[in-house]
């Protein structure tokens, strides 16, 4: 176990971040959540009105970016590298200002990269509606070694460190372990089923089956899906526009509360993955009874 564990390394470098690291990123983020996000959040916004706080589109009337966004991507990126200096930083938005390509060439390589998602949920803050969040993972040689989802309204942050656990932390300081949810029979599981960006035919697929699980919801927020999923408030993720930044802390946050996620093939995920599907269940024998109900030939 590392329960105890420090900030290890030169600078950051070719190291490891224990878990006096971990909570110390957290406080971080969480005092630059309240100071960047907090007090635009319904600060003018008028049910996401184009124009409003730095509101502008991306890709889509749903794919949008605030001020709050590019303010707290800075303040995370600037505070990050005086932590870790030399660390590679991997920011959604400004991958997006850069073209939107990923550099999954940078992620496998550099010694320690940081995956930063500054404001998951954009349409659901600029819409007045509280379900967002700040994910931050971190990457040696593409390996996801840290992953944290902070929850800005409430105030909790979730921490993972692979091979170590995850856990949550209150406003207050205090810490709960982490366990996903037990397994239950597909008719009985809840989960968040993503038909969005899902080729055809297993779009249609997909839709068809759904109904053979208990329940299908969808929070427009991948960091409070991923929230829900680590912490056993529901059963099942299921993914196929997998970018880093909206996957990669989700992603290790549940494998170390005890879940079992696969793409579509079986094949592990990895944070240079942006295909493929993905799949996120309380352990193996679920995940291999969702697939075949939601994408098996013999679901049709």
């Amino acid at each position: 176990g590392g329960r105890g564990g420090r900030l290890e390394g030169d600078g950051g470098m070719n190291g490891r971040i224990g878990r006096a690291g971990a909570d110390e990123i957290g406080r971080i983020v969480a005092r630059i959540a309240a100071d960047e996000i907090m007090p635009r959040f319904r600060a003018g916004m008028t049910a996401g009105a184009e124009g409003v706080d730095g509101l502008r589109r991306k890709t889509s009337a749903f794919d949008v970016v605030t001020a709050a966004d590019e303010a707290t991507e800075r303040a995370l990126g600037a505070a990050l590298l005086r932590m870790f200096p030399g660390a590679a930083l991997i920011g959604e938005e400004a991958a997006d200002a850069g073209g939107g390509a990923l550099p999954a060439d940078l992620i496998a390589r550099a010694d320690l990269a940081f995956i930063i998602d500054p404001l998951d949920g954009t349409k659901n803050f600029s819409s007045g509606l509280p379900l967002f969040g700040t994910m931050l993972a971190a990457t040696i040689r593409g390996e996801i070694v840290f992953g944290l989802i902070h929850d800005p309204v409430t105030g909790e942050t979730l921490t993972a460190l692979r091979g170590e656990g995850a856990w949550a932390t209150t406003t207050e300081g205090r810490s709960r372990e982490l366990r996903v949810a037990a397994a239950e029979p597909v008719a009985q599981m809840h989960g968040v089923a993503g038909t969005n960006f899902l080729p055809q035919p297993l779009r249609g697929r997909l839709a068809r089956n759904l109904d053979r699980v208990g329940l299908n919801f969808w929070l427009r927020c991948a960091a409070q899906e991923y929230r829900l999923a680590a912490t056993g408030g529901c059963h099942f993720l299921v993914y196929n526009r997998l970018m880093p930044w909206d996957h990669a802390a989700g992603w290790l946050l549940h494998r170390e509360a005890g879940g079992h996620s696969a793409h579509l093939d079986g094949a592990p995920y990895l944070p240079t993955h942006t295909t493929g599907g993905l799949i996120c269940a309380p352990d193996e024998a679920s995940w291999l009874a969702l697939r075949e109900a939601l994408f098996g030939e013999g679901a049709d």
